[in-house]
C-alpha cells in the first residue's frame, strides 16, 4: 500500500461511476499489442483503475497484474481469474525485475513522473517487451451536444481541471519517451449511449469532481436543461473518441540479457 504523499487522487470519490461510465477500449487494439510481443506470459496494466484493460487482457496474456495509487479504484476492481491487483505507485511497482512482456497505460500516464516510471519500466521489462499508452480527447456525439459539453468542458469547469490535463490536450506530443517507437494505427472507441450514460460520464471527469469540492453543488445541474434539448428525443446515440496510441519497444539495457 503507497503511503507516497505526492500522489493526487483525482477519482476515488467517484470510482464506482467510473466503472460504470467509462467507455471501452476496442479488442481490436488489444489484439494488436499481443501480436507486438515475443513472449504472452506477463502483463502489467499500469493505472488500471477498475481493472477494464487488466481484464481484456486476460483473452492474450497468461497473467496480468494491474496496479493503481488509488485504494478506491482498486477496491471496486472487477475480480476475474488470471488478474492480481495491487495498491501502487506507477514508479513503485510489486513487479520482479525483467518478468513482464506487456506494460499498458490506459488514459493515464498524465498522473506519472515520467522519469521514474519510465526506469521501472525499464527495470520490469523483458528485453523486447513492449510498452503500450494511450490517451482520449472530448467524445463526439452530434454538432448540438457536443457545443454544450464543449462550453461545460472549457467555461464551466475549466478552471478545476488539473495541469496534468494538457498532456491529453496535446495528444502526449510533448512527452519525452526514451524507447524506441513503434507505428501505431489509427483507434476509435464507440458507444452507443443513453442520455443518462452521458451524464454519469461526465460525473467522473475530475474536474466535475473538483468543481462540486470547492462549490458545494453539483455543475452538470448548470447545463442539464441545454444538454437535454441538445440530445432531443432519442433513445440512444452513438459516441465517438479518437485514441491517442504511443507504442514503443524496450530494448535490453547494459547488463540485461
Amino acid at each position: 500500500m503507497t503511503t507516497d504523499t505526492n500522489f493526487k487522487d483525482h477519482f476515488s470519490i467517484q470510482a464506482e461511476d467510473y466503472s460504470l461510465y467509462r467507455p471501452e477500449y476496442p479488442t481490436e487494439l488489444y489484439d494488436w499489442l499481443a501480436s507486438l510481443c515475443p513472449e504472452r506470459a506477463l502483463a502489467w496494466d499500469c493505472a488500471t483503475g477498475t481493472g477494464q484493460v487488466a481484464v481484456a487482457l486476460t483473452n492474450r496474456f497468461g497473467y496480468v497484474i494491474g496496479t493503481d495509487a488509488s485504494e478506491s479504484q482498486i477496491y471496486h476492481a472487477t475480480t476475474y481469474p488470471r488478474v492480481e491487483y495491487e495498491v501502487a505507485l506507477a514508479h513503485q511497482s510489486p513487479l520482479q525485475d525483467n518478468s513482464v512482456d506487456l506494460i499498458t497505460v490506459g488514459q493515464a500516464l498524465h498522473w506519472f513522473e515520467f522519469d521514474l516510471f519510465f526506469k521501472e519500466v525499464e527495470r520490469v521489462a523483458k528485453a523486447d517487451a513492449v510498452l503500450a499508452v494511450w490517451c482520449y480527447e472530448l467524445h463526439q456525439i452530434s454538432a448540438a451536444v457536443d457545443a454544450v459539453v464543449k462550453k461545460y468542458y472549457h467555461d464551466i469547469i475549466g478552471d478545476c481541471w488539473p495541469p496534468e490535463r494538457h498532456h491529453i490536450e496535446q495528444r502526449y506530443a510533448t512527452i519525452d519517451f526514451p524507447f524506441e517507437t513503434i507505428k501505431a494505427p489509427k483507434c476509435t472507441m464507440e458507444k452507443q449511449w443513453t442520455f443518462k450514460h452521458l451524464v454519469g460520464y461526465l460525473g467522473t471527469w475530475s474536474a466535475t469532481q473538483k468543481y462540486i469540492q470547492i462549490n458545494g453543488e453539483d455543475p452538470r445541474s448548470l447545463i442539464l436543461d441545454e444538454l437535454k434539448q441538445a440530445w432531443g428525443n432519442d433513445e440512444t446515440k452513438a459516441v465517438t473518441w479518437p485514441v491517442t496510441i504511443k507504442t514503443f519497444r524496450i530494448k535490453p539495457t547494459e547488463g540485461q540479457s
